[in-house]
């Protein structure tokens, strides 16, 4: 333990401080990140308040110490990984609901909550975040904000980040600020609750945040529509939401994807390409159904089967939340490089399906693809035998072929996933030279020191 940081004892209490080697192997690693891409903390941290994540940055920035923010480490472009070792700040302790204000469809909460909870708190209300991506029960609302969360229903309700009206918000120097306003719209000054959106950790530390709710909807009905060919299915996804019906979920499920589901989930899938469909209303729900059976019709649907929701459906969402985990047990010879996450606009979308099939033919590679379609989102994971350094290349090539596809379709390098390591390269190809240095100017102007979870987001110079 060096001198310094055992300075963190006048700062929290000893429950709140680990130099223990578990606790720092932890938080190595995310999700994406392999172990022996890992790099362990000096020292773990768990503030309880705001005052407490003040002090320690207030301390670090004076000390030059870096500070990485950490949550439920889900994340999958190594955005919590402490790079340059010093800190890390776990901030799921902060788990709390201070308030939950009904009639102006408001709660605040802490950065550690997890997404579900807040909706297991607001329900006996009637009341719902709608946006929370299929995640939400074990990611936290402070990552989600981070990395600028969304999931399957943000063709309907969009981004995490829609629904948040105020954080507060420590500064690396250790200032506290308050961003945004609990008023539903504000034109008042510099937009800076939306600049520590997405920034991962790098410009500030969320300690509580002030998201709207909804009403639940009265009506929910889902189900699935099956395709013999793949373009054909993605095709009737962009007509769908060229047409305007109003849909909350459209999952786009690849043959390999389902074939790689019943193999590990014994889900009972056909092994074709599918459509996963869930529809949100309050009166005349079945009228919007209808309205897209036609339109997947004129694209050659095998079957349409969408009703009333009940534990069949709660089934099928089940395994379409699963899916990411079905992939690496698949294939024992076989594992995933770090999951891929373009988005394109949708007129753009069945191309780019189309592009990352043929890419996988090209080379007979196995690449899954299955997302959030609706809104242009397309997941995929490369398969390599990690052993064979020749496929591995070829595979990381292939992926870098994929997100130049997406950056040239006017898409993006990553639709939620964030940049964390494994996207810096990409960030001047999307936003061009002048938009990076102006990112490094913000920077520099919200950490002088480069304190917090620094080698993030920005290429280096």
């Amino acid at each position: 333990m060096s001198t310094e940081l055992q300075a963190l004892s006048s700062i929290l209490d000893s429950d709140q401080i680990s130099y223990t080697q578990a606790d720092r192997h932890e938080r190595s690693v995310d999700w994406g990140t392999s172990e022996e891409n890992g790099v362990p903390p000096d020292v773990v941290v768990w503030p309880e308040s705001t005052a407490d994540v003040a002090a320690v940055l207030s301390w670090a920035n004076e000390e030059r110490i870096p500070v990485t923010p950490y949550a439920a480490g889900t994340s999958l472009e190594g955005n919590a990984v402490p790079l340059e070792k010093g800190i890390s700040l776990d901030m799921t302790r902060m788990n709390e609901i201070h308030e939950i204000r009904p009639d102006d469809l408001q709660i605040d909460v802490g950065p550690g909550i997890y997404g579900d909870e807040i909706n297991e708190a607001v329900g006996k209300q009637g009341l719902v975040l709608p946006s929370l991506p299929s995640s939400g029960k074990i990611s936290t609302i402070g990552g989600m904000l981070a990395n600028d969360a969304s999931g399957m229903k943000t063709v309907k309700y969009g981004e995490v980040a829609d629904w948040l009206l105020e954080v507060e918000a420590v500064l690396p120097t250790g200032e506290v600020i308050t961003a945004g306003s609990k008023a539903t719209k504000t034109s008042s000054g510099y937009n800076l609750l939306d600049l520590l959106v997405g920034s991962e950790g790098t410009l500030g530390v969320i300690t509580r945040a002030t998201l709207q709710l909804a009403g639940r909807p009265e009506q929910i009905w889902g189900g699935r529509a099956t395709f013999t060919e793949l373009g054909d299915a993605a095709d009737a996804i962009f007509d769908t939401i060229r047409s305007g019906v109003d849909v909350a979920k459209i999952e786009l499920i690849d043959s390999i994807s389902a074939e790689m589901a019943n193999a590990s989930l014994d889900t009972g899938l056909s092994n074709s390409p599918m459509v996963f469909l869930e529809f949100h209303a309050n009166h005349s729900i079945e009228a919007e159904v209808e309205f897209c059976r036609t339109i997947f019709e004129a694209h050659d649907v095998d079957e349409f089967a969408v009703a009333e929701s009940g534990p069949e459906m709660t089934d099928l969402w089940e395994a379409r939340r699963e899916l990411a985990d079905a992939v690496d047990p698949f294939d024992p010879d076989l594992s995933s490089l770090t999951p891929g996450d373009v988005t394109v606009p949708i007129s753009e979308y069945p191309e780019m399906v189309r592009y990352v099939k043929e890419l996988g033919d090209e080379h007979d590679f196995l690449i899954p693809c299955f997302g959030h379609a609706g809104d242009g989102n397309l997941h995929y994971f490369v398969m390599v035998d990690v052993e064979d350094e020749e496929m591995v290349e070829t595979g990381k090539q292939i992926s870098k072929q994929i997100v130049e596809k997406a950056i040239e379709m006017n898409g993006t390098a990553t639709g939620e996933h964030g940049v964390g390591i494994g996207k810096q390269d990409y960030l001047a190809s999307e936003h061009g030279d002048a938009a990076v240095e102006a990112m490094r100017s913000i920077k520099q102007a919200f950490d002088p020191n480069g304190i917090l979870n620094p080698g993030k987001v920005l290429p280096e110079p």
